[in-house]
């Protein structure tokens, strides 16, 4: 249950005014976790300063629910937040106080998918086998793994994190299971290794499908044994660590590649969690957005709110970049903002496509000229790769100018301008895109 403070809202008798964010709590209360995030929230109306303190400095959270003012979301302090809302207009009001309790690097869910794989990630926690996470980059993995760590009975012990795909293999190895004095050339000193700093707690490979195939064989034993044996040594280490794995890749097809080991997928594979692209989880879109205003502003002198039409505006793109493009449009539109204590439409400025997949069927787009020159700095390669996507767009959708500067995120003028540039670059067909 949701803990009342002085001015509850729930479960107590109060004031007829102080029932007012009744409608609010009962609409919200639902779509929050069980007591990872239900016990960690504690609403009330005028909430003394001195009582958010307290119920920050026992680790949980604050809000302060009023709609006597214009709507905002703001960090009061450590732990405590001021929600003011229009209760006209409850559906962001429920948005922001869902990122609100979520503060704290928990996840942020509204939508039903995200909402039912955080259910199944919360029993998995209760387990200690094995985790494969899949989904495309930029969907919250590790924020998934971090929350079946923190709910596990290893929330106490390490959580450790590396990219398998940023280090090169030589690096990786000893990075991972650690190597003796001596062992290659520059080890002058020990190194314990990630597993053994792990030892007790989670450890995450995100990006395993890179991992390279000497490793694979290394980590399998790992999994299999609870040991490792570190470079140069003679003696395996036993290690006691939860492997969460990450990737967003299609392991199985990299199996039929000869580019992972099929007996190391089936021993990461048993219980695989699959994290949906954003456009696939639209309810999420607008508690995520709150989630980085609060993150990124939420001070005195930074917008407070998201109003209607940008939400409408988040809402309709189709989000290549996942979250990670959202927090990106959302920075932008602080910036955009300046003074202004709203974030509006106006404010709103999608990324550059960089790619587009084209889909079956699709109406054959005007194609770049064969004969344009070989891009060769980074500003034509650009060029390039932005003239590829509008075509590929244009292609999707029939050549209609509309939709697809809708599905690009820029204006229609802005997409004429485009065409215009390309063809005077004798990048376009004369007779494309006219």
């Amino acid at each position: 249950m949701i803990e009342p403070a002085k001015g509850a809202l729930r479960g107590a008798k109060m004031a007829p005014q102080s029932c007012a964010h009744d409608f609010l709590i009962e609409m919200t209360v639902p779509l929050m976790g069980g007591s990872w995030q239900r016990d960690r929230i504690v609403m009330g109306e005028a909430m003394p300063p001195a009582m958010a303190a307290g119920i920050a400095r026992s680790g949980k959270i604050a809000v302060a629910l009023s709609h006597d003012g214009m709507p905002a979301l703001t960090q009061a302090g450590p732990g405590r937040i001021a929600l003011d809302y229009d209760p006209t207009d409850p559906a962001p009001a429920r948005a922001a106080l869902i990122a609100a309790s979520a503060q704290g690097g928990w996840p942020v869910a509204c939508d039903p998918q995200s909402l039912a794989l955080l259910t199944l990630a919360e029993r998995i926690a209760a387990s200690d086998i094995p985790v494969l996470l899949e989904g495309p980059t930029g969907t919250g993995k590790e924020v998934l793994a971090r929350f079946v760590h923190r709910l596990s009975a290893r929330e106490n012990g390490p959580f450790v994190a590396v990219n398998c795909a940023a280090m090169p293999e030589a690096m990786l190895e000893a990075l991972l299971f650690g190597h003796k004095k001596g062992a290659f050339t520059g080890a002058a000193e020990a190194g314990e290794g990630l597993f053994r700093a792990a030892d007790g707690g989670t450890l995450l490979l995100d990006e395993i499908g890179e991992l390279p195939l000497a490793l694979q064989s290394k980590l399998l034993r790992a999994l299999q044994e609870g040991e490792i044996l570190p470079l140069g040594a003679t003696r395996p280490v036993k290690v006691d660590v939860r492997i969460i794995a990450a990737t967003n890749r299609h392991l199985a097809a990299e199996v039929e590649a000869g580019r992972f080991r099929e007996d190391l997928l089936y021993r990461l594979n048993v219980f695989p969690l699959a994290i949906p692209a954003l456009r696939d989880r639209p309810g999420d879109i607008a508690a995520l957005a709150f989630a980085m205003l609060l993150r990124h502003a939420g001070t005195p002198g930074h917008p407070g709110w998201i109003d209607r039409s940008a939400l409408a505006l988040l809402e309709s793109h189709a989000w290549p970049g996942n979250v990670r493009e959202l927090e990106n449009v959302i920075r932008r539109a602080i910036l955009l903002a300046g003074d202004a204590r709203t974030i509006a439409a106006e404010h709103i400025v999608f990324d550059t496509a960089v790619r587009a997949v084209a889909e079956a069927g699709a109406v054959a787009a005007p194609e770049l000229v064969s004969a344009a020159p070989t891009p060769r700095s980074l500003s034509d390669v650009a060029f390039a790769s932005e003239a590829r996507a509008i075509l590929e767009t244009l292609a999707r959708h029939a050549g209609n100018r509309v939709a697809t500067a809708r599905s690009l995120g820029i204006s229609e003028r802005t997409l004429r301008y485009r065409l215009a540039s390309m063809r005077g670059a004798g990048m376009l067909a004369a007779a494309g895109a006219a």
